[in-house]
């Protein structure tokens, strides 16, 4: 699996609350898995030079446990799927002592950037997923990966 370098939760993140503001849980997932992005050749340079890019189409966040100022994180990121076009990509937010503190689960979309409209990945692309989600295969699918949101009713007797 993709590791990401460590993070340092900044101030500013900090809501009245004293824990970690939920939209920079997003913004952690999304430096985190920077570098996954650059190793799999779809990184800033990626978009640069060719013009083509990912959006998230969806994402799902699950809030695990608070994080506070203070507090240094590493995000994980394993290839759940992939097809011509879309990306299914699962994150743990770790504190830096191992406890899960949230989970996201993606799926991108691949974009030509001059459309913008998705198109297929270039073989090269699907050639570097093709290796690294046979890899990350090996890990399974997490079990946190797949939920879905309702509030669970309890039967009528």
């Amino acid at each position: 699996m993709f590791v990401s370098s460590v993070m340092e939760l900044e101030k500013d993140w900090i809501d009245y609350n004293g824990h970690l503001n939920m939209a920079y849980y997003n913004v952690l997932f999304d430096r985190g898995g920077e570098d996954a992005f650059v190793q799999l050749g779809l990184g800033g340079g990626y978009a640069r030079t060719r013009g083509l890019t990912s959006f998230a189409a969806e994402a799902h966040v699950c809030y695990i446990r608070e994080l506070h100022f203070g507090h240094n994180v590493i995000v994980t990121l394993q290839v759940l799927d992939y097809d011509e076009k879309r990306l299914h990509v699962y994150q743990e937010l770790r504190h830096i002592d191992g406890w899960l503190a949230a989970t996201s689960e993606q799926l991108c979309l691949h974009v030509d950037m001059s459309g913008p409209k998705v198109v297929p990945f270039p073989s090269d692309i699907l050639a570097n997923l093709r290796t690294v989600h046979a890899s990350h295969a090996s890990h399974g699918i997490p079990v946190r990966a797949g939920r879905a949101i309702a509030i669970k009713r309890k039967a009528c007797s």
